[in-house]
């Protein structure tokens, strides 16, 4: 069964739809600079309220772990994930306390050898890197990754495919690549922050096109 983790929730409202439509994980996303950064004080006003068996992942980028880990205590989040350039003490030090994610930018440079560097890391997110030209960003580029990589890797892998998923691609993205889950956020949005609910409604449909038919 692939999970579905709808990231970049900022109301109520979509974290209720979300879950209503059977999302497995929401993603709240501290990440200042990030047009779907959300206050801790209405993280927890949508986290209090989250059916069981939800979980809460914070997304975090470039914190100091002890800040980290005590946001996460605070919120009672379910999973850390690590969006930034964390090094792999860091994801450790998290790892003592919750389950991690730690994502990873693919692109020219991006190498394999950074799994065993990142042990720790229950599993990977994996993302795609902004071009040469473009600033320096952590997630959001809209843009789809390598599928045949990413599905090399989801053989050994606890792999989390993100990058450029829509309703429109997110069935083949899933028979490609068999991910653990897919991450989505600005793909069923109608602004940052703002989710679409016909949109929400038409990934989920898709998805549950592919579990059935996998070939």
């Amino acid at each position: 069964m692939v999970r579905v983790k709808i990231c970049g929730i900022t109301n109520p409202a979509d974290a209720r739809l979300a879950t209503e439509l059977g999302a497995h994980a929401l993603g709240f996303n501290f990440y200042e600079k990030s047009p779907r950064a959300v206050s801790p004080a209405d993280a927890w006003n949508i986290r209090r309220k989250l059916a069981p068996f939800i979980s809460a992942v914070g997304v975090f980028v470039d914190w100091k772990p002890s800040a980290v880990t005590a946001l996460a205590k605070g919120l009672r989040l379910d999973v850390i994930q690590l969006h930034g350039d964390e090094c792999a003490r860091h994801v450790d030090f998290c790892a003592k306390r919750l389950p991690v994610i730690k994502a990873l930018r693919v692109g020219p440079e991006f190498s394999e050898k950074l799994f065993p560097r990142f042990h720790a890391a229950s599993a990977f997110l994996l993302d795609a890197a902004p071009e040469a030209n473009e600033p320096k960003q952590f997630g959001g580029t809209g843009r789809t990754i390598d599928w045949s990589l990413a599905r090399k890797l989801a053989a050994s892998h606890r792999i989390i495919l993100a990058g450029g998923l829509t309703p429109e691609n997110v069935a083949e993205a899933i028979r490609t690549v068999r991910p653990y889950a897919v991450d989505v956020a600005s793909g069923v949005e109608s602004r940052p922050g703002k989710k679409d609910p016909g949109k929400l409604r038409a990934f989920f449909a898709e998805v549950a096109r592919a579990q059935r038919n996998p070939a």
